[in-house]
């Protein structure tokens, strides 16, 4: 790397730093964590373009934090945090600009049970998060004798109005996106990929996956202007998928369809039937001891009711949880865009039971990979969100003075042994 004040390559004679000499290492962390959360809000507001929605404030904040980590800026660390947080406030702007222009142009979601699995016929599999790529593949398929399966964070689909007019989406395919390599291998149709959380393909499937949008691989065909007639000649002449049913999985949990139903969960909570709401969810990943996502949903009590979001919902939404009061008690909002359905269902229980949304009996337990997942956690820091559990380790761009910072003020914390850390959220712990 170069050190830019030396004018030197970092580490070399007369240069001891990485980045810039001198440079106080927790505005160094601050910078990267706020060049990690421009990335998640990007792209949230890539997205909302596409749906013909920009913002102003949001441009022009980008354009302001992408400056102030240029070299030599600014050292002030109380400026910097003010501009982390600031970030976060940001990012709930444009995951509402997002949310709102998947509403008008989907409709607002309203629960669905989708069936996983394949059906006997020629498909495509369509994994990534932009929702025009599907209703654009969806309009291009219909009657071609196509199966269309949503993979990964396009699960929430199936809530939405628009694509239930679709007779040949006929359900979800596999899991979470670290896990393409084994699953696209084993599909033997199309597969459509369309934006980030793509792995580098395998050879044996390489020659039937397209990319388009902001998504590319070498050896790849890149689609453009979203013609997708070569992804549909593919799949016709592919050999065709075989009945192959995994049950079912839930989603659709918009907060307007969950506030429909906020006097039953405020009857619940007050009769004592649900003690407890746990947000288990965020971006997931490969890496070792993500089990432990998994372990703490099985954990949560029959009385608790989980809230989730994003792809790390994979570690554990193939299970039954069964029903409080006709309640669900897993209440998928949707894509990690979708955490802003999950704040508004807190904030508005706040103000149901009129406290703070850290006097709830709620707990955050968030699982962390990329940018998108750093932008969200801003988000909860900006709305002053304490007790959160991030796991399964904690990123190593955050400098020791900048994690003390965040212990001390909003007592995040590393998460732990699961048995461990959900009687210490349940109170049943040993002090």
């Amino acid at each position: 790397m170069f050190c830019y004040q030396c004018e030197q390559t970092a580490g070399g004679q007369g240069c001891t730093k990485i980045g810039v000499c001198g440079k106080d290492p927790d505005i160094q962390s601050l910078q990267d964590i706020l060049v990690f959360g421009l990335k998640g809000i990007a792209a949230y507001a890539y997205h909302a373009r596409e749906l013909g929605k920009s913002d102003s404030e949001v441009n022009a904040f980008m354009h302001e934090a992408l400056f102030a980590t240029l070299t030599n800026v600014d050292f002030d660390l109380s400026r910097y945090v003010e501009l982390v947080l600031k970030a976060g406030q940001v990012n709930l702007k444009t995951m509402e600009m997002l949310n709102n222009a998947h509403v008008e142009k989907f409709g607002a979601p309203t629960p669905a049970i989708v069936s996983a699995g394949t059906k006997a016929g020629p498909g495509i599999v369509i994994t990534g998060h932009d929702l025009i790529d599907l209703l654009e593949l969806l309009k291009q398929t219909e009657g071609k004798g196509i199966n269309i399966y949503t993979h990964g964070e396009m699960l929430p689909a199936h809530g939405y109005p628009e694509f239930r007019k679709y007779k040949h989406l006929v359900g979800h395919y596999g899991t979470a996106w670290q896990n393409q390599k084994k699953e696209f291998d084993e599909f033997s149709g199309a597969i459509l990929v369309t934006t980030n959380c793509i792995q580098l393909p395998k050879d044996s499937y390489k020659d039937r996956l397209f990319t388009c949008g902001i998504a590319g691989a070498a050896g790849a065909e890149h689609i453009k202007g979203r013609d997708f007639s070569k992804v549909i000649a593919k799949a016709l002449a592919c050999p065709p998928l075989k009945e192959n049913k995994a049950g079912t999985l839930s989603t659709g949990f918009h907060y307007t369809a969950v506030l429909g139903l906020a006097d039953k969960v405020i009857a619940a909570v007050k009769a004592g039937k649900i003690r407890r709401f746990f947000f288990i969810g965020g971006c997931d990943g490969a890496k070792p001891g993500r089990n432990y996502f998994t372990r703490i949903a099985e954990l949560v009590p029959k009385d608790c009711v989980i809230l989730t979001a994003a792809c790390g919902k994979f570690r554990f939404n193939y299970q039954d949880f069964g029903t409080i009061d006709g309640i669900p008690r897993l209440i998928d909002t949707g894509q990690c865009n979708d955490c802003y359905s999950a704040i508004k269902i807190a904030t508005a229980l706040a103000g149901a039971f009129n406290c703070g949304v850290n006097d709830l009996p709620l707990s955050f337990v968030v699982s962390w990979y990329e940018q998108k997942a750093v932008a969200i956690l801003l988000t909860l820091l900006h709305l002053g969100v304490k007790n959160i559990r991030l796991g399964p380790s904690l990123p190593a761009f955050v400098s020791p003075n900048i994690l003390k910072f965040l212990v001390d003020t909003y007592n995040i914390k590393p998460i732990g042994e699961p048995e461990k850390d959900m009687a210490d959220m349940l109170g049943t712990g040993t002090k």
